[in-house]
């Protein structure tokens, strides 16, 4: 398994004092819980040998099928250099495929080989098990909510959501 690094915890008091003057208040709040999920994701997907992002990568080629690296990091809303880089370890982990476009040589077909694909139900169990981790303690409708506000939030502060989402590269 390749070396993964640790990600330091959240401290409370580098978040911005505007507009209240604790960790509580709201961007406090989004740093603390997205960099909670990221370690916790970045833990559970290192289990299978993945890091964060490449199950996007894989998932988006589960859902659309074959793509051209382009347009998949397009889709993921993250620039060429950092798709070539994961699409780079996917592929030495015999996870995805890369072939030159029969009609146009300088672009590359991304494709999931059978190796990746059997990974599918065991990236899945770490999902359900991040949403059940995440969603401890809430009601269904809390959870349902939560969501609905998170949604406001990526709107207001990716004003390109519309098109690709946006992503931490």
């Amino acid at each position: 398994m390749a070396e993964r690094l640790e990600s330091p915890a959240v401290d409370a008091s580098a978040c911005s004092p505007l507009p209240s003057h604790d960790e509580d208040s709201l961007g406090c709040l989004m740093a603390a819980a997205s960099k909670g999920h990221r370690v916790l994701l970045a833990a559970l997907l290192a289990e299978i040998d993945l890091y964060p992002g490449q199950d996007r990568v894989l998932n988006m080629l589960w859902e659309h099928g074959p793509q051209f690296q382009n347009k998949l990091a397009a889709k993921l809303g993250i620039d060429m250099s950092t798709m070539t880089k994961s699409l780079q370890r996917l592929e030495r982990s015999g996870l995805i495929s890369r072939s030159p476009c029969a009609t146009n040589r300088r672009l590359s077909i991304v494709s999931t080989t059978p190796k990746g694909d059997d990974l599918r139900p065991r990236l899945r169990r770490i999902e359900e098990e991040v949403h059940r981790r995440l969603a401890r303690g809430l009601t269904t409708e809390q959870v349902e909510t939560l969501c609905s506000l998170l949604a406001v939030i990526r709107d207001n502060t990716c004003r390109e959501a519309l098109q690709s989402p946006c992503v931490d590269d």
